[in-house]
């Protein structure tokens, strides 16, 4: 049996993720961090980024409602999500260069739910950075949303956040 270093529970050797919190064990056979960056990034969670709130819509929203969104507000992605606040889709800026192209006049009028990436990868607040990164460079994701205890999004995490963390780190480590 390992111990989660998150909530302590015992779990059988050779599991992926702790069954009491979620937390990823994966990362138990890592040796030692030796500076401030690896220390950071094994130990801080996602929850302690810096983070924009998500913005959601609604399945039935208006491609031409999310693309001015994008705009306004000057974000990446959105997520889709149903009556009960559960993500289910993201529409990013690349699903609107890959799937609405050159047609995009002719779709404006469309629902987002036809466009969007259904079931996005998410994260908790409780992973550590280094998982988060580690899932954004497996998936080829720009956008992670963040779940809190609920199971609601609390926060987005984006390439962009980690380097702002990365080199915070980074200038902390050289400040020593």
């Amino acid at each position: 049996m390992i111990p989660c270093p998150l909530c302590g529970e015992d779990n059988i050797q050779g599991v992926d993720v702790c069954d009491q919190c979620g937390q990823p064990l994966s990362d138990m056979h890592l040796p030692d961090p030796k500076n401030a960056v690896e220390i950071g990034l094994l130990n801080d969670k996602a929850g302690s980024l810096e983070t924009i709130p998500p913005i959601s819509v609604v399945g039935e929203t208006p491609v031409r409602d999310v693309l001015d969104l994008l705009v306004s507000e000057g974000i990446g992605c959105v997520f889709v999500v149903d009556d009960q606040e559960t993500i289910i889709g993201v529409f990013s800026e690349r699903d609107a260069l890959l799937r609405l192209n050159t047609q995009s006049a002719d779709l404006l009028d469309h629902p987002i739910s036809d466009y969007m990436t259904e079931n996005p990868a998410s994260i908790r607040e409780s992973t550590r950075i280094a998982f988060a990164v580690h899932q954004m460079d497996i998936g080829g994701y720009r956008h992670l949303p963040i779940l809190g205890g609920v199971g609601s999004a609390v926060g987005v995490i984006s390439v962009r956040d980690i380097l702002s963390y990365l080199t915070k780190k980074l200038a902390a480590g050289s400040a020593l």
